[in-house]
């Protein structure tokens, strides 16, 4: 009997043991953390429909509604009727306070999330000032900006001690996506829900050029193309693949007047290369890492030549001056002709702006100006070139 009744007892502890083990083994991290909570696990073996329903169980959890209230600037024409005969494209500074919404989802077990930096600026163009995050569970929880990275338009923000943090999603390597594979968009779309919507990989390597409501357009390159429907609000939420991996980032979708199923994302591994990034740096960054002055050029024309006075030999006409660049503030003006950057003479806008952009940020550009029928020598401190700074301006229609 005393055997039995020892048997008996370590039968039992060993099954304790193995249940605390499989019950218990996340109710804390090291320190006291929030638990880490695994993913829902997929299911093998079974047909598409069942693989995506399981895919979208797995990812929902982890994909966050974002609300944002932005202060920032924007750029207004000042005379819009003129770019419609082909005149310059002048503008001027607004500031405006808005509310944006987009999509998000976890990234990191420390509270990050990954969105589009145009979600967290309201456009590209500014400052957020209160973000708040919507989890699947309905809670919602106060987060700030880590860092956004406007060229390529990817931002992190993080939450903070949020003890039911789901699992952060897995990105998949996109240099082996296929065209024709399973493309699955999640996100909340017009400030719905949690929205679903399905289609394929369409295309690789795509260039488009796009602009929020408050910022200037700007072209993004390297894009993934999916006919997954991709409506307002899906922006920053993920695009997965049939096993719950994230393939892209949603970004973007064509003119639907002109086209449907034509929707773009961030590439996976551009997000995770961009990611690492983003979490060791803070605020808001052009993402271009390029000089810049803040002028509108024009070639010198005899056109030019005869209405400025102008005899001298080559140089390149400023036509505009944002106000507040650092052109403004180291006094340029409409009218003056930079003939030479840093003792390097410049011919053409092309040979200046590259001279500029070679200029490292921070650093003084020393440009020789004739302005009014006086030589001198200027010093330009440059500043990050604007992501959209290159983007051709698009006629208008009538």
């Amino acid at each position: 009997m005393a055997i039995v009744g020892l048997i008996g007892a370590i039968v039992g502890s060993f099954s304790m043991m193995l249940f605390a083990s499989t019950h218990f083994a996340n109710v804390a991290g090291p320190g006291g953390t929030p638990p880490q909570v695994n993913a829902a696990p997929l299911v093998s073996g079974a047909s598409d429909q069942d693989r995506i329903v399981s895919a979208v169980k797995r990812v929902e959890p982890s994909v966050v509604a974002l609300n944002v209230v932005v202060n920032g600037q924007q750029y207004v024409p000042v005379d819009p009727f003129s770019q419609l005969f082909g005149g310059p494209n002048i503008t001027r500074p607004q500031r405006f306070r808005s509310r944006v919404s987009g999509s998000g989802f976890v990234y990191s077990r420390d509270g990050g999330i990954l969105t589009n930096a145009h979600v967290v600026t309201g456009g590209f163009a500014g400052q957020p000032t209160k973000i708040d995050v919507l989890f699947a569970n309905g809670d919602h929880v106060s987060a700030h900006l880590v860092s956004a990275n406007v060229g390529v338009d990817l931002a992190l923000v993080k939450v903070d001690n949020y003890a039911k943090l789901p699992p952060p999603l897995a990105l998949a390597d996109s240099d082996k996506l296929q065209a024709g594979q399973w493309a699955i968009a999640i996100g909340e779309p017009l400030e719905l829900k949690q929205t679903v919507t399905v289609g394929v990989v369409s295309g690789f390597h795509r260039d488009e050029v796009a602009g929020g409501d408050n910022g200037a357009p700007q072209q993004f390159k390297g894009l993934l193309q999916t006919s997954a429907p991709i409506n307002p609000g899906n922006s920053g939420g993920p695009l997965v693949d049939i096993n719950g991996e994230v393939i892209g980032i949603n970004q973007l979708t064509a003119n639907p007047s002109a086209a449907q199923g034509i929707g773009f994302a961030i590439p996976s591994n551009s997000v995770r290369a961009v990611a690492q990034q983003l979490a060791q740096s803070r605020g808001i960054s052009q993402g271009t890492h390029q000089g810049y002055i803040g002028v509108g050029l024009q070639a010198l024309t005899d056109g030019a030549r005869a209405q400025l006075g102008y005899k001298s030999g080559g140089g390149v006409v400023v036509a505009q001056v944002v106000t507040g660049s650092p052109a403004d503030q180291a006094g340029l003006e409409p009218g003056d002709v930079i003939t030479g950057v840093n003792g390097k003479p410049v011919n053409s806008p092309e040979e200046l702006t590259a001279a500029i952009k070679a200029v490292p940020i921070g650093g003084t550009a020393n440009l020789q100006v004739w302005s009014a029928g006086t030589k001198k020598l200027v010093a330009v401190k440059t500043a990050e070139r604007p992501a959209n700074a290159d983007v051709p301006v698009q006629p208008q229609q009538p």
